[in-house]
């Protein structure tokens, strides 16, 4: 099958030592095809590609129901608003994590509440969550009340780190002892596997979301999906996605009053069209591939890198499938003679596309002035991060520019050992 040339800044530039990204998409033949066949249809949004591509998405989940939406952003902030979060509210959530996931709250006037990290695969700890909870709430007529805001504790909203599954059942067991909510940011987990049931299926929550950009496992151009098991939620976030209007376009086409409709609740223009959405079949098909592929990659790197004393490498333990939507190290700096930055900066000049997920939220020039962070606050999560490379993986990636990016790794950190 034909591959697509790319053009723009995803594209891999020729360069005297030729650029490696770290992600990029893969578009073939029945991609486009699939998309040109909506631009020659009746819809090309609130259509019904919608319907089928949210109901394939679904059932690849294992669950009841899938609402699709323009970005994952716009995932995080439907499914906060699904579960009625708002004012005088707070959510469990990790720093390490992309700005999105504290942000949907933000959106709906509620608030985040920061718990660090585990260490070992920089998801949110458990413990900590506990400990945040013991110390800053108390019980005030069958709520969680924060005893210096008086905020009440609605939610916790773990993320899937670069693909590998949070302590869901640890999670889950906290969120019912306190009557909470759970929202999964499942961005980095299409394909991710926990305790034998797959990420999206809502086994251990009551919505994930998801997200399709361009480097992730599927891609829609840019979109979201947030999954749940309940159809009160599904039916809220469909109406936020398109105004607050309780009916769509194609819906009121068989109506005798076709123009008539009604704005129930406040919502955003979140509609994905039909043409992201044919695009999104076409891709989910190819699922299976791009995992295996990616896999595969991981697999590549692991082997090649074990044995270097000043890599951490990041590894999934037997209760979960990892979906390795990044490849992160870890560079244990106290036994090498340069620090990550510098690191960084060698790799880059060597053609290698590497990238750092992520600046923790609360070092965020807007979270440090809003609510008073600093530095040492999230001791875990600052250190991951100031230790962190993402290494270039995507299912298109020939095996000698994986073994480029291993060789080239490997001898810089053992050149720059101590």
């Amino acid at each position: 099958m034909r591959k697509h040339k790319l053009t723009g800044p995803s594209a891999v530039e020729e360069r005297p030592t030729r650029f490696i990204p770290y992600g990029r998409h893969e578009i073939d033949d029945e991609d486009i095809a699939a998309v040109v066949e909506v631009l020659r249809s009746d819809w090309l949004t609130t259509g019904p590609k919608v319907a089928e591509y949210e109901r394939a998405f679904a059932a690849r989940v294992g669950a009841k129901y899938a609402v699709a939406l323009s970005s994952g952003t716009a995932a995080l902030h439907a499914a906060v608003f699904a579960l009625k979060l708002g004012p005088g509210d707070d959510a469990l959530t990790t720093p390490m994590t992309f700005a999105a996931t504290a942000n949907c709250l933000l959106y709906q006037g509620a608030t985040p509440v920061f718990c660090d990290i585990r260490s070992d695969d920089m998801t949110i700890d458990p413990a900590k969550i506990v400990q945040k909870i013991e110390s800053d709430y108390r019980p005030v007529h069958g709520s969680l009340r924060n005893h210096r805001t008086g905020n009440v504790l609605r939610a916790i909203i773990p993320v899937h780190y670069a693909g590998r599954p949070a302590d869901m059942a640890a999670v889950r067991e906290i969120a019912d002892r306190y009557s909470l909510a759970v929202i999964e940011d499942a961005a980095h987990a299409l394909g991710a596997q926990y305790r034998g049931s797959p990420v999206g299926g809502c086994s251990h929550s009551d919505l994930a979301c998801f997200s399709t950009h361009p480097v992730k496992h599927i891609t829609t151009g840019e979109g979201g999906v947030v999954t749940t098991n309940e159809a009160e939620p599904a039916r809220r976030m469909r109406i936020f996605r398109n105004h607050g209007i309780t009916t769509e376009a194609r819906e009121r086409a068989s109506q005798e009053r076709r123009w008539h409709y009604e704005m129930a609740d406040l919502g955003y223009n979140y509609r994905l069209s039909d043409i992201h959405c044919a695009l999104g079949l076409s891709q989910l098909r190819k699922l299976p591939d791009f995992l295996k592929k990616r896999s595969s990659i991981a697999d590549k790197y692991l082997e090649k890198l074990g044995d270097v004393a000043a890599i951490m490498l990041p590894r999934c333990g037997t209760d979960c499938v990892h979906a390795w939507h990044l490849f992160v190290i870890r560079l244990r700096l106290e036994m090498l003679r340069i620090n990550r930055d510098e690191f960084f900066a060698r790799l880059c000049e060597r053609g290698i596309g590497a990238n750092v997920h992520y600046i923790p939220v609360h070092l965020h020039p807007y979270y440090r002035r809003r609510f008073g962070y600093a530095p040492g606050d999230f001791p875990a999560a600052e250190a991951a991060s100031a230790a962190a490379i993402t290494l270039p993986l995507f299912p298109g990636m020939a095996d000698e520019d994986v073994a480029r990016v291993a060789e080239t790794v490997r001898n810089l950190a053992l050149s720059s050992s101590t």
